[in-house]
């Protein structure tokens, strides 16, 4: 073989190996579909951390929404378990709650009693005291003073925690009911 040959057959494969200058990736198949697939990677992997992001943050305010009430639930067990205690509540017949002094309590007469009532609590826990009959048929609701008016209807957090107790609601009749305190949330808590 002549070196003339052998130049030409050397020229010939290097002008296969290289690019023309008018071939693009366009029209090249076999780098058509190595791009493509590399953004349809990053994009679902960039949905898919935004997708746990956004379940992670869900989470979290879930639990922070819930979490006055689990902090709290043993508080107002305690606060309720000494209110169906307090003097001012009692009846003649021991361990029963006086009708006539939650009349009075839960009246708009009874405000001085009332600010009596809740100023042996602590003031940092904003709560009221509800009283029903198992059947019913009555119900009292002692609201404090100290709070302004409309805060404990609004849409605060709270919890309730209830206790069984007997109303006297005469001297000769008494009926079983639950005495139950709602603890509000308030911005120092």
């Amino acid at each position: 073989m002549s070196m003339s040959s052998f130049i030409n057959n050397w020229l010939e494969s290097v002008r296969n190996f290289v690019k023309k200058p008018d071939d693009s990736i366009l029209q090249d198949e076999r780098g058509v579909l190595e791009p493509h697939s590399d953004l349809v990677a990053t994009a679902l992997a960039v949905i898919g951390f935004v997708v746990l992001a956004f379940l992670l943050s869900r989470a979290y305010t879930g639990y922070e929404d819930r979490s006055f009430a689990l902090e709290n639930y043993e508080s107002a067990s305690l606060l309720a378990a000494t209110v169906a205690e307090a003097n001012v509540l009692k009846a003649e017949n021991p361990g029963a709650l006086s009708a006539s002094a939650l009349d009075r309590l839960s009246g708009t007469e009874g405000y001085d009693e009332r600010k009596e009532f809740f100023a042996t609590f602590s003031g940092n826990y904003p709560f009221l005291v509800e009283v029903r009959t198992d059947d019913g048929q009555w119900q009292w609701v002692i609201r404090p003073e100290m709070v302004e008016s409309g805060y404990l209807m609004g849409k605060q957090e709270k919890v309730a925690a209830s206790v069984p107790v007997v109303i006297e609601l005469s001297s000769a009749e008494t009926i079983p009911g639950a005495l139950t305190v709602v603890l509000y949330n308030t911005p120092w808590m």
